[in-house]
């Protein structure tokens, strides 16, 4: 790590051939999350888009993770038509027929669908080969009575995570009859603390990642006019006592560079990041830059990898840094691709 004068700029070249690394293998140092290999993969186009760099993944290399990514979509039921499990896994690792007597391995997990599309759109994908009636059943199914979502049918934590994944699918999917608004909004109410920050689930404690689940969430479904003046204002007083030099999480934590995105981009909703100081967070997150092999740190002097990376590119996008695209802060992906997914709902429009 190099914490001197030549930290202070982007490494533009060197992330470049970061992300293309892990296109190309997954590393040892990762094996053990090679279930959500598309997570991984999201970071890294991603990645390469906010730095202007999609070019470098060769069209040939780009067209076959477009068909890696449709390999792992999943069909709905064969022999009744059931889409409740359909969506994109996170790899092809575990890769068994879907029976809910069984087992329920071969299935859509919501934030491999959501990463899955991401990718897609970033490619330049027309979505075409998507069977989008079976992604929002896949959707519909997961979400509970009280109005978050489960991440996939074969049991996993519900929570406000993927409350956002579903708000992602539906709206690049532009189309919400797999997502009650209504109960998630009402669920992510009642998530807000007694500090304005908001939970994972209701009564515990407030957390940055899923304060921006829950934000992006309701400007996604046009919602935020759910929220009152004081829990506005407390929300904006929340995330701007989160900032230290970088972004902390929660109060009477370290900072960590993917918060100048979570935060950052909260606060971005709320029309309220102009009030944060733009150069002691620039400085923060160059501190955890590896300017030799490339990457970000979520701390200085620590190993970088994909994921702080990636975020720590789009905080920097958030305020403006020169050689970074524009970042959409509710999805999370660049205004390029954002701008190819609105052109894909015109065509769509035009023939239903």
């Amino acid at each position: 790590m190099m914490n001197n004068e030549e930290n202070k700029n982007l490494a533009h070249r060197q992330h470049v051939k970061y992300f293309m690394r892990f296109l190309n293998v997954l590393p040892s140092s990762l094996s053990s999350h090679d279930t959500t290999r598309v997570t991984i993969a999201y970071f890294s186009v991603s990645g390469l888009d906010v730095l202007g760099s999609i070019s470098s993944v060769s069209i040939e290399q780009q067209s076959r993770i477009i068909e890696w990514l449709y390999r792992l979509q999943v069909h709905p039921n064969k022999q009744n038509g059931d889409m409740s499990a359909c969506g994109f896994q996170g790899s092809s690792t575990v890769n068994i027929e879907f029976d809910s007597e069984q087992n329920h391995y071969r299935c859509g997990h919501l934030a491999m669908t959501y990463t899955g599309l991401c990718i897609l759109l970033a490619l330049g994908d027309d979505l075409s080969r998507l069977n989008r009636q079976a992604l929002i059943e896949g959707v519909k199914a997961l979400q509970t009575e009280e109005g978050n979502f489960s991440a996939t049918l074969s049991g996993c934590e519900s929570d406000m995570r993927f409350v956002y994944c579903a708000a992602c699918i539906s709206y690049i999917l532009n189309d919400w009859s797999g997502f009650n608004i209504k109960r998630a909004t009402e669920y992510i109410i009642k998530s807000i603390s007694y500090d304005y920050g908001i939970a994972q689930c209701p009564e515990l404690e407030s957390h940055g990642g899923t304060t921006y689940c829950a934000l992006a969430t309701l400007s996604l479904t046009n919602q935020l006019d759910k929220l009152t003046l004081d829990q506005i204002e407390g929300l904006k007083r929340w995330l701007l006592y989160r900032q230290i030099d970088g972004f902390q999480g929660r109060p009477n934590k370290p900072v960590d560079t993917c918060y100048s995105f979570w935060v950052g981009a909260s606060l971005k909703i709320l029309d309220s990041l102009h009030l944060t100081n733009y150069a002691n967070n620039r400085s923060y997150v160059y501190e955890t830059q590896d300017c030799v092999v490339g990457g970000f740190s979520k701390w200085p002097d620590t190993c970088t990898d994909p994921m702080h990376t990636y975020l720590g590119l789009a905080g920097l996008s958030l305020i403006g840094e020169n050689g970074l695209l524009e970042i959409v802060p509710t999805l999370n992906i660049t205004k390029r691709a954002h701008d190819h997914l609105k052109t894909l709902h015109e065509k769509w429009a035009c023939e239903s």
